[in-house]
């Protein structure tokens, strides 16, 4: 006998679960929250002689499922989820226009005989793995900073070209710290050059010396020659800088402690660095990485890999006809940028790689779209390489094993790319994106909107 719990998860709400045996329903509509009490009463109604034959069917609902799919897994019962775009098909199909809990958890009860291939074994921890959700995090901060940086800069734009040489563009504590305090022209100049040069030297640890702290006073007068007698708010002005800077202090601040716990948790995930130790991958990529995947065993095949990275084209098939067009971005989307990103890096360090990067460009073939296509036979090559518990092995095309400096000087000498070939590419498609817009213009309904003028002409004449 197989035994299956179909639970339909809220947030807030009461969960609703439906039971059945074979796909037999024999009963639904239960209700209980996450609790304990409630938990408990719903196990006793089970009445279960061997937990392992129960099947608890789950949506991932936001964060609200883990703690119930916890519970379950001490219990001895095997819990699987469902994809919500799956499950809201085979609801269509099931209950074509009604939508309740009722439905949905009789639904999740039924699937693993209308959908078994479907369903996917719970293992790990999900969003309750740290390592998986403060890479989240830290790519979530870095983000609001470089929002806060373009911010700073069109504020500091408006004191002037000097300040923006001066301080540069990396904005470094230094920086924040000056722009946080002395973003007026006149607090710079009332302060002067020997106590600038003591705050400058004191939070850059010597890097910024009297150069600096002279070429602020420089740009500060600068600022008010070039404002002349008009002169703006420059008080107003240096407190929405200050405010930006100090924003920016904060964020810095609260991604350099990440940092320090992502290196811990990334030692105890990967304690081998077999992550690490493919090419391109750096200490935050390999950390994302081993996050986001988290235990590769979970999947049923590397071509599962593949689909969870969201980097494998769409494929539209029916009889001899088969098209395949972009790439799904289904799955896990922090996971794709830093894949790319790894790729880009490792198309240079990596002959084999590097190889298929100038066939893929040799073939007009798009930047963008050749990254795609190595982001996915890294990915590849790093979850096979978890999935043995074996490094990383640079390699030459014909299989000799080499070291990276080694790899690099190949690349280097082997497979340059043409950058007036890929020019040509690039223009080519342009003429050629112009073209199919303008016949697409052109085979419009005369009698359809248009963006061009209208022309009248008269349909018939008369002779006075």
């Amino acid at each position: 006998m197989a035994f299956t719990l179909g639970i339909d998860i809220a947030v807030r709400a009461e969960h609703q679960a439906a039971f059945a045996e074979d796909g037999v329903t024999l009963w639904r509509g239960r209700k209980f929250f996450t609790r304990p009490d409630d938990l408990d009463r719903l196990w006793t109604d089970l009445a279960l002689t061997d937990p392992a034959e129960l099947t608890v069917v789950l949506e991932p609902t936001r964060n609200a499922w883990i703690v119930v799919a916890e519970w379950f897994r001490r219990r001895g019962a095997k819990v699987v989820m469902v994809p919500t775009t799956q499950s809201a098909d085979l609801r269509k199909y099931y209950s074509k226009h009604t939508k309740n809990d009722r439905i949905d958890s009789e639904l999740l009860a039924r699937l693993p005989l209308l959908h078994p291939e479907g369903l996917r074994e719970y293992s790990g921890q999900g969003p309750a793995d740290p390592l998986r959700r403060l890479v989240k995090q830290r790519s979530t901060m870095v983000k609001r900073r470089t929002a806060v940086y373009a911010r700073l800069d069109a504020l500091v734009e408006l004191l002037g070209p000097a300040w923006y040489d001066v301080l540069g563009s990396s904005y470094g504590i230094a920086a924040l710290e000056f722009l946080a305090r002395y973003a007026d022209p006149h607090a710079v100049i009332r302060l002067g050059q020997a106590r600038l040069a003591r705050f400058l030297i004191a939070r850059s640890r010597g890097a910024w010396r009297d150069s600096h702290a002279a070429a602020l006073v420089a740009a500060a007068r600068e600022t008010l020659e070039l404002w002349g007698p008009t002169r703006m708010e420059f008080a107003e002005l240096a407190e929405d800088i200050g405010h930006e800077a100090e924003q920016a202090l904060f964020l810095t601040r609260q991604i350099k402690q990440i940092d320090e716990r992502i290196a811990n948790l990334y030692a105890d995930t990967d304690p081998d660095g077999i992550v690490a130790s493919a090419p391109g991958v750096g200490s935050v990529i390999s950390a994302v990485i081993a996050g986001r995947i988290g235990d590769p065993h979970r999947f049923t095949s590397l071509a599962a890999i593949r689909a969870y990275t969201g980097l494998v084209p769409k494929v539209s098939q029916s009889g001899v006809s088969k098209v395949e067009s972009s790439i799904t971005k289904a799955g896990d989307p922090l996971l794709r940028e830093m894949l790319c990103t790894a790729a880009d890096q490792a198309r240079k360090i990596d002959p084999q790689i590097a190889a298929k990067y100038q066939r893929l460009m040799a073939g007009d073939r798009h930047h963008d779209s050749a990254i795609c296509h190595l982001a996915t036979l890294l990915i590849t090559r790093i979850a096979s390489c978890m999935r043995t518990g074996q490094p990383y092995q640079l390699r030459d095309v014909d299989g000799t094993p080499i070291t990276e400096t080694e790899g690099r000087t190949i690349v280097k000498e082997r497979y340059r790319i043409d950058a007036r070939h890929a020019d040509n590419v690039r223009h080519q498609r342009m003429r050629d994106h112009r073209t199919q817009a303008a016949s697409q213009e052109s085979q419009k309904s005369l009698s359809a909107s248009t963006s061009q003028p209208a022309t009248t002409h008269p349909t018939s004449s008369k002779t006075p």
